[in-house]
């Protein structure tokens, strides 16, 4: 069994920029991703047998979304600021589109529905413990970076990804890219 999600990467002069945010909140407390692994997911697999690789690429053959322009602005939390547990960076775009027509193409595999509406998201950091004051800083850095503005890039392909979890953190293998 291998672990897998869908996604979108963003492009290298948006992960720089991640670099950049991410230097802001560095506080005790909070497991920031690295830069190099944020990505957009369109949706967690979870575990699934290898042999499940080659039906499910040829299935995300089926999407109908043509390419589209992105732009990735705005710092938020989930679920809400008063009790964080993800810090995000906010995407624009025909997301909630692919997102459907991802749903759409897998749903003879017979994967569990997304739960709620769907946010398009990059996660920039998970929160595992803050005390006041730390807390009311990192509130104010992301105050700060509500309307952060990383710019704009084209959404031309979607990657089927393994993720493989180890103590340094998690090692992420393409397992297909698929074009729009």
């Amino acid at each position: 069994m291998i672990r897998t999600f869908i996604a979108v990467e963003l492009p290298p002069h948006i992960k720089e920029a991640v670099q950049s945010i991410q230097q802001e909140m560095d506080f005790k407390g909070l497991k920031l991703v690295k830069p190099g692994l944020v990505h957009l997911t369109m949706k967690f697999l979870g575990d699934i047998p290898e042999s499940q690789v080659e039906p499910i690429s040829q299935a995300l053959g089926g999407i109908d979304c043509p390419p589209f322009p992105a732009r990735i602005t705005g710092v938020g939390v989930f679920p809400k600021p008063a009790y964080m547990k993800v810090i995000w960076l906010g995407a624009q775009g025909e997301f909630e589109r692919l997102h459907n027509e991802v749903e759409r193409t897998l749903k003879e595999f017979r994967f569990k529905k997304d739960r709620g509406t769907f946010t398009a998201h990059a996660t920039l950091a998970r929160v595992r413990h803050l005390d006041n004051p730390t807390k009311e800083q990192l509130a104010q850095v992301l105050a700060g970076l509500q309307d952060v503005d990383l710019g704009e890039f084209t959404v031309g392909h979607i990657t089927f990804k393994k993720s493989t979890l180890t103590p340094q953190g998690p090692i992420y293998e393409t397992l297909k890219k698929i074009p729009l």
